[in-house]
């Protein structure tokens, strides 16, 4: 591990903590969690042991709001795995891209189709809210198999930040679920695309171990919690955070695009 002042692990952690409860609530944690790391980190550290380290991360608090969100929430497992594994297949492919492919020309495109969703949630106020009818239809299926597998998969491998926002997103409009069951589903395909970009990541050598294990902790109770308040708030309060954390992640593109 770099040799990171104490102050600057505790911010770390409590970022980590942060970051796992907002991710469980309705994804976006990275958006928090990956730009700390990239400040905390040595100036010398490799740009890929913070994406690295941050899946490392990820993939905990993950794991534990995905399990929370299963016991209590109405998660057709079955199709979230499906979704999963393709969701593994495109962020696997996302990570092998990421070292040689610039993000920068993405990212004008990514803000405007999230300012484009903020418009739509805002517009729609029952858009989340109506629990689904029946089950998904196998068209239904494939479509979110293609758009929340391969595709957002594939952009969390490639840059990562809003990817849990993106699934909440997408498997509320193609598998007309409501936010909460949305966002429990989402976490289980979440670990599919963590598990896909962490391999290539840790195949690399990408990965601060020590940091993680130590991040890991705090991302885990984070995550926990996040997935108890968001299955206690219900649906509403769900919006409101995506909302919240989809113009936080549109800010944090413009900054990084035209301010710093």
């Amino acid at each position: 591990m770099p040799d990171i002042p104490l102050t600057m692990i505790v911010l770390l952690c409590l970022a980590a903590l942060a970051a796992g409860w907002i991710d469980a609530v309705v994804g976006g944690g990275g958006l928090l969690l990956l730009p700390v790391l990239l400040l905390g980190l040595p100036s010398h550290t490799p740009a890929a042991h913070a994406l690295g380290t941050n899946k490392a991360v990820a993939i905990v608090g993950t794991t534990g709001a995905a399990v929370t969100y299963a016991r209590k929430a109405p998660v057709d497992v079955r199709t979230a795995v499906r979704i999963g594994l393709a969701a593994l297949a495109g962020s696997s492919a996302g990570a092998f891209l990421a070292a040689g492919m610039s993000t920068e020309v993405l990212k004008p495109v990514i803000m405007v189709v999230l300012l484009g969703v903020a418009a739509f949630v805002i517009l729609r106020p029952a858009f989340g809210t109506a629990p689904a009818t029946g089950p998904a239809t196998r068209r239904q299926i494939l479509a979110a198999i293609g758009l929340a597998g391969l595709g957002i998969g594939f952009y969390d491998g490639l840059i990562g930040p809003g990817t849990g926002t993106f699934l909440v997103l997408a498997l509320t409009a193609v598998l007309h679920l409501d936010l909460v069951t949305a966002s429990a589903t989402a976490k289980i395909v979440n670990c599919c695309t963590n598990a896909g970009a962490l391999a290539t990541f840790a195949w690399q050598g990408a990965v601060l171990w020590q940091l993680a294990a130590l991040m890991a902790v705090f991302n885990l109770a984070g995550g926990t919690l996040g997935a108890h308040t968001a299955l206690k708030k219900g649906s509403g309060f769900v919006r409101v955070v995506l909302l919240t954390v989809v113009f936080a992640l549109v800010a944090n593109m413009a900054y990084e695009q035209w301010l710093a």
